[in-house]
């Protein structure tokens, strides 16, 4: 059955082959190029460019609003015929009017003082017929009436201001969510990287012990047909030819699951074959200053930042629940001209001055202390945001350090891997040379290629975690130690562009 199930393996590994045949060659991604390609193309970040997108329209449309707006509205035909009592005469009468007319209004917002200037113009013509029951009277006549008028709000807080500022904060805090999704993009795609990495080099070693088991068995069925081995021998043999070829077609198969999750993530088509190309110095030990980590760290960390948004946010809020029920008034001046005349061009020939001003005053008396208990709890809430700003602040101090104490224990790590790996490709290719003379069996041979596999991939892995800590470092400090640069997640040039 064993033997069953390795032939099924085997063609299956030949299946992978034949389609790598048939198959373009692939696209070789290096760190950085994965990185654009996502950057362009993962979901998590077009959402975010669409977010961003959305604040930026909304702040677009928020400043069009405090400029000069212009409209007009037409009431083309108004007709009208009741029956009134008039109580002065004390009689009735029927009025019948028929008019047309329209308003032309310019409003200009005025930001500093959240008042309103206004120019209005309203023209029209009417037709009015009064009949008493003793006499009538018809009226026809254009009337224009223009004037200029100013309402400003008292003893408040300016709300056209304020809710331009949290607009402007929402759009910067779109920038800084799109930025941090970058930056965990990149820690994502660098994990999936290696992992497609390490994929490839397992395969990679797969086939070599394949080669090497197929040499072996060659060599091992020569000395037992000239009756210099035992034939248990050449049955171990097979076996670890066997089980050489399931481990290589197992590799295979990770290799592809591998690029399927790669692709994904980096919303590339899965039909595009992919591999990736990486290169180690295990000679370079990069040095942290812990101390430039842990100020660049509280200048220039994103999540400082969007809490300082939140906390600006509760204020706003504190000012809008203070403004219930609160003691407020509104000034209202107007000043223009009236003009009525039968004839268009003698409109304005008598006009009439129609000033007008107006005070009024809202004043709060008693409302059973809900004001009151609604800013102890917005206090509450501050109280609460600056605490998690301050913890915010821990937690990333203490991310540094264990960051900082992993970067050197995972260097130590790096070269005991390294000698582990020499160590065991030197026993390895000791003990084939034994094993091909017959001074050693083919169960003991296969513990030492199964040795030398593992510490090849344990050395990958230990450089693959060192790297990955330092990619953890730069994000949370948002400094690149390995090139001594700052980093800037995403440039306003970018941005522009992206949102073009």
């Amino acid at each position: 059955m064993n033997l069953i199930r390795t032939f099924r393996t085997t063609l299956c590994a030949l299946a992978f082959a034949g389609t790598a045949v048939a198959q373009p060659q692939p696209v070789v991604l290096t760190m950085d190029r994965a990185l654009d390609i996502a950057s362009e193309n993962n979901p998590d970040m077009k959402k975010a460019m669409l977010s961003m997108n959305q604040y930026r329209e909304l702040l677009i449309a928020q400043k069009a609003s405090l400029k000069s707006s212009f409209s007009l509205d037409l009431s083309p035909v108004t007709y009208d015929k009741r029956r009134q009592y008039e109580t002065f005469n004390t009689e009735w009468f029927t009025n019948e009017m028929f008019s047309t007319s329209g308003r032309f209004r310019i409003e200009q917002p005025i930001l500093w003082t959240d008042g309103t200037i206004s120019l209005i113009d309203d023209f029209g013509w009417q037709y009015s017929n009064v009949k008493r029951s003793a006499s009538g009277d018809i009226n026809r006549a254009f009337n224009n009436n223009l004037y200029l008028s100013l309402q400003q709000p008292l003893f408040t807080y300016n709300r056209r201001k304020m809710e331009l500022q949290q607009i402007e904060l929402n759009y910067e805090n779109s920038h800084l969510d799109y930025a941090l999704r970058r930056l965990d993009m990149e820690r994502q795609i660098t994990q999936q990287f290696y992992e497609l990495f390490l994929a490839q080099e397992q395969l990679k070693i797969g086939d070599e012990a394949l080669r090497s088991a197929q040499a072996n068995y060659e060599i091992i069925k020569g000395l037992v047909e000239g009756e210099l081995s035992p034939r248990s021998e050449l049955y171990q043999a097979e076996i670890n030819l066997a089980t050489a070829r399931s481990n290589a077609a197992n590799y295979q198969v990770a290799l592809e699951n591998a690029k399927d999750q790669f692709k994904q993530a980096l919303g590339m088509p899965l039909d595009q074959d992919v591999s990736v190309l990486a290169v180690f110095d295990d000679q370079q030990r990069i040095e942290v200053d812990l101390s430039q980590a842990l100020n660049s760290a509280m200048d220039r960390r994103l999540e400082l930042r969007q809490r300082e948004i939140q906390m600006e946010q509760l204020d706003f809020q504190m000012v809008q629940v203070k403004s219930e029920n609160e003691f407020k008034g509104n000034l209202e001046l107007s000043f223009g001209f009236m003009g009525d005349d039968p004839k268009l061009t003698q409109v304005y020939k008598s006009p009439t001055q129609n000033p007008r001003v107006a005070l009024t005053f809202s004043v709060p008396i008693f409302d059973w202390g809900a004001k009151k208990a609604r800013i102890k709890a917005q206090e509450h809430a501050i109280e609460s945001a600056q605490l998690d700003f301050d913890e915010e602040k821990k937690s990333i101090q203490i991310n540094i350090l264990q960051t900082a104490r992993s970067l050197e224990n995972q260097w130590q790590q790096i070269n005991i891997a390294k000698q582990s790996m020499q160590n065991a490709q030197y026993t390895y290719d000791l003990n084939t040379i034994r094993y091909r003379k017959g001074e050693i069996d083919g169960m003991t041979m296969r513990q030492y290629e199964d040795q030398l596999q593992s510490q090849k991939m344990d050395y990958y892995r230990t450089i693959i975690d060192y790297k990955i800590q330092l990619l953890n470092m730069k994000i949370l400090t948002l400094y690149d130690f390995e090139n001594s640069v700052e980093i800037v997640p995403v440039s306003e040039e970018k941005l522009k562009e992206k949102l073009k």
